[in-house]
């Protein structure tokens, strides 16, 4: 292991590497090395289409994680799960600059794992019959991956059962971050506020003979790290650098450091104040309906979390089991740019080992945001009037998962409510319909989850729909809602109407708790 500045760093990367990054949101990104890149290609003009590899979305919606690298002939090819917050790195795939792969993250995440073992693939259902599926899109995130030729899946057969292989390519170099390293080069990570895939970028990059560069935020004599602490061997790692004021941040959007948040204190938690009565609150409230004592539940961001606030107000929280898809479980799960952090968390594991248990269907309830749902069930939140966001964690999650509730507000834009004594009045509707004839693209797939039994629920502030054999079924309605005027007319496809169709409980739209207990 050598010490070398960031600098020397971004000079060792060639052109037309395969560069791979570590990194989720605002938390575990080696920012002063990837900087450093930045500036020399400002310089320079080198180095020139490097194939980027990131699991996840990277970055602040600004200037930090891979939006400071976006630049046309930097990079030469993109493969990622999400590009939410990299709008500059977002603007060169939907400008074509460069193919784009969009590939599941919880796939990227264990296609180190392949890429490591020199295994032929990923062999998994996760992506069948959504845009990741190559009879569908095959993950080609903009024309530019369409044009080119290139593949990263295809369908496979065993035993009669179709399964999706994503294919592994070498690792030329990699970028990642700890908390300290040693003088042998043994990493730890006790200060970090979650486990991201470091140990599986520097063993696939190692394993492929390529260089392993390390950021952290110091270097200590050998033997003064506690081994469980230590997440990389030093025989792994070729060169450490040490970090500046920005890049040693837990989260680069917060200067602070907290130890709450990686366990090295507990803080009491402050006075509980729910969430005043909302149209997000009658969501997260009927979504919370769903969950039984004792469920694993996983929660997505926005209106999803609705469901944490409910399960505190109800008095419940102790009775199930919370987690994100970043590897933390229990504690109070942050948001914003500081999503992928938790207050007192109980549990941080890898994040590659989440998605071995989301995967085997080791969560029992998933609850997540639907941007368009259409008349065959599917449910898009990764593409937008011809320009790809990306799914992150999302097909991981639903694919695996026995019941899945789609969470968020009947029409988009405008809506404005009355809200108490029992029912929903509606002053203002919304300017955008989200439940289309077709969505744009396939991110959950109806026809999927009716093959696999699985129960789904799509839940606004007015309305319940089920995804029966027969078809999207309205099961219930607000009380105060008219269903023909404030539902049907509003959507672009006629639902079946249940028989058994009757009003939401009142007590949803009314301030105080409901008295739900598990």
């Amino acid at each position: 292991m050598k010490i070398i500045t960031a600098r020397e760093a971004a000079d060792l990367v060639k052109d037309n590497d395969r560069l791979c990054v570590s990194g989720i949101i605002c938390t575990a990104i080696p920012q002063t090395v990837v900087n450093a890149l930045h500036d020399r290609f400002v310089e320079t003009g080198s180095p020139k289409n490097i194939r980027l590899f990131y699991e996840s979305g990277v970055g602040d919606n600004g200037d930090y994680g891979m939006n400071a690298l976006a630049f046309e002939g930097l990079v030469g090819e993109l493969q990622t799960s999400h590009v939410g917050t990299t709008p500059k790195m977002k603007a060169l795939v939907d400008a074509n600059a460069f193919p784009c792969y969009m590939i599941p993250q919880g796939v990227n995440a264990q296609l180190l794992r392949a890429i490591a073992g020199k295994k032929p693939g990923v062999f998994t259902t996760v992506g069948l019959k959504t845009y990741a599926d190559p009879r569908v899109e095959g993950c080609k995130a903009n024309q530019a991956a369409r044009d080119c030729g290139k593949e990263v899946v295809e369908v496979v057969n065993f035993d009669g059962k179709e399964y999706l292989r994503y294919l592994t390519e070498p690792i030329n170099i990699c970028f990642i971050k700890g908390s300290y390293a040693d003088t042998e080069g043994n990493i730890s990570i006790e200060k970090e506020p979650n486990v991201m895939d470091i140990f599986e970028v520097a063993v696939a990059t190692h394993n492929c003979g390529g260089i392993v560069i390390c950021q952290v935020e110091d270097i200590v004599e050998r033997g003064t790290l506690k081994a469980h602490n230590v997440l990389i061997p030093g025989a792994l790692i070729d060169y450490v650098v040490k970090g500046d004021e920005l890049g040693n941040r837990q989260c680069l959007a917060d200067p602070d450091f907290h130890g709450e948040w990686c366990g090295e204190k507990r803080i009491l938690a402050s006075a509980y104040t729910p969430e005043p009565l909302s149209e997000r609150k009658i969501c997260g409230r009927r979504a919370a309906a769903v969950i039984k004592k004792g469920d694993h539940v996983n929660l997505g961001i926005g209106v999803p979390e609705m469901v944490s606030d409910v399960a505190a107000e109800e008095g419940f929280a102790d009775d199930i089991s919370l987690s994100i898809e970043v590897g933390i479980f229990g504690g109070v799960p942050l948001g914003g740019l500081r999503i992928c952090c938790a207050q007192n968390p109980l549990a941080i594991i890898p994040h590659v080992n989440t998605f071995d248990i989301y995967d085997g269907g080791g969560i029992n309830v998933a609850v997540l945001g639907a941007a368009e749902v259409d008349s065959h069930g599917n449910v898009n939140v990764s593409k937008f009037a011809g320009k790809i966001t990306g799914p992150g964690g999302f097909i991981n999650i639903t694919q695996s998962t026995d019941i899945v509730c789609f969470v968020g507000t009947f029409l988009a834009g405008g809506n404005k409510f009355n809200i108490g004594d029992g029912k929903l009045e509606i002053v203002q509707q919304g300017k955008a319909v989200k439940y289309k004839k077709d969505v744009e693209q396939i991110t959950f797939s109806g026809d999927y989850a009716r093959e696999t039994g699985k129960t789904v629920y799509y839940i606004s502030e007015r309305a319940v729909f089920k995804l029966e054999k027969e078809g999207m079924t309205l099961i219930e309605y607000a009380p105060g809602v008219d269903v023909e005027k404030d539902i049907l007319a509003y959507m672009e496809f006629k639902p079946i109407i249940s028989p058994d169709l009757k009003e939401m409980d009142p007590a949803m739209f009314r301030e105080g708790p409901m008295g739900m207990k598990k």
